[in-house]
């Protein structure tokens, strides 16, 4: 029986998944893709997710060592800065982790934000470790083997241990299909390829997700593996051309709404889940662009 166990944990307002993976001989363990708990309409900012996943490491008295991020995402706001910094994590230093390709993301965000230097970096120095192809990381007696698989974003990576890969948003149960390409620095080209990655694995490969919208009304669904998702994935199938994926793919992100917490998500994941600094009467903003084009008077 295999020493690695992972934990899944479900946040449904941002239909999130997140996992808790630990080596039960030495109780290392790594948070991958966690979340804090934001609603936009009242502002209001909680840890209950956060929280739940800490009441776990302290139950199994485990030791986490990595704060592993997918990618920045755009539907939720990172609890990793939280958790590193938390009474219980903060013992073992565990360090925060991204591809390297989060320096482009920062790049493209920090002019849209109108951020200065002195808010972030643009060099990925917010982050512990910037990850590329072939990193590998140690978790007790495992390893975390990086597999860099941009195409949703340009800092896209997935993480594979054993027999399990978590591939973060670039695919869904085969149901629901890939990831969208139309975020800055996105590439629909780009994520076939990547996907093709994940495919070229073992068929027994086991796929976790880090999100799951239910389509149809179906119960909540996680975890494929490499043969059901190359068989039966509706976007990404083996029958399925570049040519033809990048027109689906590229039809389709033309119906698809902003994600709800697009603009504080970023404004945080970026940061490695570090919030905006706080004003002189302590009071914390996000910062919304607002998009002028079909407005006609000019502004002073």
């Amino acid at each position: 029986m295999s020493q690695l166990h992972i934990e899944a944990f479900y946040q449904q307002t941002s239909s999130t998944i997140s996992y808790l993976v630990y080596d039960k001989m030495s109780l290392e363990a790594a948070v991958i893709d966690s979340a804090l708990d934001f609603d936009s309409a009242s502002g209001k900012l909680s840890t209950e997710f956060a929280e739940q996943q800490v009441e776990y490491i302290k139950q199994h008295q485990l030791k986490v060592k990595w704060l592993l991020e997918t990618h920045a995402h755009a539907d939720h706001l990172s609890a990793a800065f939280y958790l590193k910094n938390h009474p219980l994590l903060v013992e073992h230093q565990p360090k925060i982790a991204i591809g390297a390709g989060i320096t482009q993301v920062q790049l493209t965000f920090s002019a849209i934000f109108s951020m200065a230097q002195n808010e972030l970096s643009t060099t990925g120095s917010e982050f512990d470790c910037l990850l590329k192809a072939g990193d590998k990381l140690e978790l007790g007696t495992f390893y975390f083997n990086v597999i860099e698989t941009p195409g949703h974003t340009p800092d896209g990576i997935s993480y594979l241990i054993e027999n399990h890969i978590f591939v973060g948003d670039t695919l869904f149960m085969p149901d629901a299909g890939t990831a969208r390409c139309d975020f800055p620095g996105g590439d629909s080209n780009t994520l076939f390829k990547s996907i093709k990655k994940i495919h070229a694995l073992p068929d027994d490969t086991q796929i976790w997700l880090c999100h799951d919208y239910q389509p149809n009304g179906r119960d909540l669904k996680y975890q494929t593996n490499v043969a059901e998702s190359k068989q039966s994935n509706i976007h990404v199938n083996s029958a399925m051309s570049l040519d033809d994926f990048v027109k689906l793919r590229t039809e389709r992100d033309k119906t698809l709404a902003a994600p709800k917490l697009l603009y504080p998500s970023l404004q945080v994941n970026i940061k490695a889940g570090e919030l905006p600094q706080a004003d002189k009467n302590n009071n914390l903003f996000f910062k919304l662009p607002v998009h002028l084009s079909n407005y006609k008077i000019k502004l002073i």
